[in-house]
């Protein structure tokens, strides 16, 4: 099962259209699509075939250069709009949708809550531990340990019963987990020890203080790279170090030399420390006698009651602990649809899911809809970052029934590492026909729509159900839902229905997909009725005095 950082849901996300389904016709951007007249639906259709029609149309639809200086120039014979020129006013009152009137603004996020009361015994709950994920494909793992002192020691081998393992305290109370140390013989599968690893690292950074943090050693240099976190500069007074020495020097060492040993004794000593963080009262016994002082508490939960937000790298190491166990196995079964259709199957990764994320405001009062949601790691993302309720549906049985599971696996492992997060619910269903996706679409703050690969008449049928969404709402997706952004006004698009859109370009990294190693574009929608129309009277002025002047000049 792949290891590598979990790709999360999915650029060319499972979907595949219902037999029945069609663009449903809208009269007025500002109107709902229960409210539509026939005339106005066709004169929607007539409008949309123009644009399908004009190769520079489309051309100007479509690009992707955000650095081209000379898009919002304004010139006589500009064609970036929605039709010809046939309907257009006088050029020296072009018209154009406003980009700037509901600009998205960077955003760390909003600070929330992060803490919970409940212990993180993960055996309470469904989930799937790194010690069953790999007992399960025991024999795609070879020894990665030894002991260099016993060329004779095999229990360093893989073994049915009983292999090599190592086990972890996690920082909620009761939280720990057993893992097998074996290595994958194919090096993009799980590596259970680079798992524990990574954990470990993560924990010592974010949840303890320098001083505590010292009794532990130095955080290897590759840590702050890989997370492209920035190291902290050297206290003034160094720390004293802990009674063991530098214990994370010699648990990277173990891990380099493959002394297993070394490993676990290291190990086993790390875990000590951790122990007496979160109880207190293992050292100091006699507290538990005397009513007068308070109950010691858990240092590691207490440090999470001081967070504005969870860190990134909890973050992304508990989305990635989680989708190494419960999507991972799962992922050649995942990728069986037909290329280049709106079934097929692809994933945004983790990194861009959390820039997506932090650049719409959402918070625990919030609704975020993923509309073709996979294996649901986006809204499991979502709902641990922001706190917001999330809710995903997904048409593909496969994915679907993977999305059921790893939501609630995913509840366990944030209570192991003593977190929060919001409600999440996924359904499997034709997202053109749920019942339960009209009525959330009309509480949505944000919906997220990956479809880089859906065709022309599934991104217009999703388009008109955008006209309910309410005013300030955002969509994001890979391919735009306007004919082209920032677009001239004219006769032939005043009156389309994503015209409530106020449209951003953004552009994404590479390595931010699963389907391709270089990097892109995608969009961001904000719904602006109020922007549209003031866009509209000042057309329809403009179109007054244009009308005005040519009579004068005849």
């Amino acid at each position: 099962m792949p290891s590598s950082s979990p790709p999360l849901d999915d650029p060319t996300r499972p979907y595949q259209e219902s037999p029945h389904s069609s663009p449903s016709p809208a009269s007025s951007p500002l109107s709902s699509s229960s409210s539509s007249s026939s005339s106005s639906s066709s004169r929607k259709r007539k409008s949309s075939e123009a644009p399908r029609d004009s190769p520079r149309t489309q051309k100007r639809v479509r690009s992707s250069k955000p650095n081209q200086k000379s898009r919002k120039r304004a010139t006589p014979d500009s064609d970036d709009d929605w039709g010809s020129d046939s309907g257009d006013i006088p050029c020296q009152q072009l018209i154009y949708r406003s980009r700037s009137t509901s600009a998205v603004q960077s955003t760390v996020g909003k600070t929330r809550n992060c803490a919970i009361e409940a212990d993180g015994d993960p055996t309470t709950t469904p989930h799937v531990s790194s010690y069953n994920a790999v007992k399960d494909l025991m024999r795609t793992y070879k020894a990665y340990f030894s002991n260099p002192k016993d060329p004779e020691d095999y229990s360093w081998k893989p073994h049915p019963v009983h292999p090599p393992t190592g086990e972890l305290e996690y920082p909620n109370t009761d939280a720990c987990e057993e893992f097998i140390l074996l290595e994958p013989k194919d090096k993009d599968h799980y590596n259970p020890i680079m798992d524990l690893e990574r954990s470990l690292y993560t924990m010592v950074d974010c949840y303890l203080t320098p001083a505590q943090q010292a009794i532990f050693g130095t955080l290897p240099s590759d840590y702050y790279s890989d997370t492209h976190s920035i190291k902290p500069p050297p206290p003034a007074e160094p720390y004293p170090e802990g009674p063991h020495g530098n214990l994370l020097r010699s648990f990277q060492r173990a891990i380099h030399i493959r002394d297993g040993p070394l490993f676990s004794t290291t190990l086993h000593k790390i875990n000590t420390l951790i122990r007496a963080l979160k109880y207190p009262s293992l050292l100091r016994p006699n507290l538990l006698g005397d009513i007068f002082l308070p109950t010691p508490t858990n240092e590691l939960k207490t440090a999470v009651s001081s967070w504005p937000n969870v860190p990134k790298n909890v973050l992304l190491r508990v989305v990635e602990e989680n989708y190494q166990r419960s999507v991972g196995p799962h992922v050649h079964s995942l990728k069986q649809y037909e290329a280049f259709s709106s079934t097929v199957y692809g994933e945004l990764m983790p990194s861009l899911v959390h820039d997506i994320l932090a650049n719409t405001n959402l918070d625990q009062n919030s609704l975020f809809i993923d509309l073709g949601s996979g294996v649901g790691n986006i809204l499991v993302h979502a709902s641990l970052q922001t706190g917001c309720r999330s809710y995903g549906i997904e048409l593909m049985p496969a994915p679907a029934s993977v999305a059921k599971n790893m939501v609630q696996h995913f509840a366990t492992r944030c209570r192991m590492w003593g977190v929060s997060l919001g409600d999440i619910e996924v359904e499997q269903g034709d997202m053109l026909e749920s019942p339960r996706v009209d009525e959330l679409l009309k509480e949505a703050d944000v919906v997220l729509v990956d479809n880089k690969v859906f065709d022309e008449r599934l991104n217009e049928a999703i388009r008109a159900k955008f006209l309910d969404l309410k005013e300030g709402a955002i969509v994001v997706s890979l391919k735009p839902f306007v004919n082209a952004v920032n677009a001239r006004v004219t006769e032939r698009n005043v009156d389309d229905m994503s015209a409530i859109f106020d449209v951003q370009e953004k552009t994404y990294r590479s390595g931010d997909v699963s389907w391709g190693p270089g990097g892109g574009t995608y969009y961001v929608h904000r719904v602006d009725r109020t922007g549209y129309a003031d866009v509209r009277s000042r057309f329809e002025n403009s179109r007054i005095s244009g009308g005005r002047r040519s009579k004068t000049s005849r």
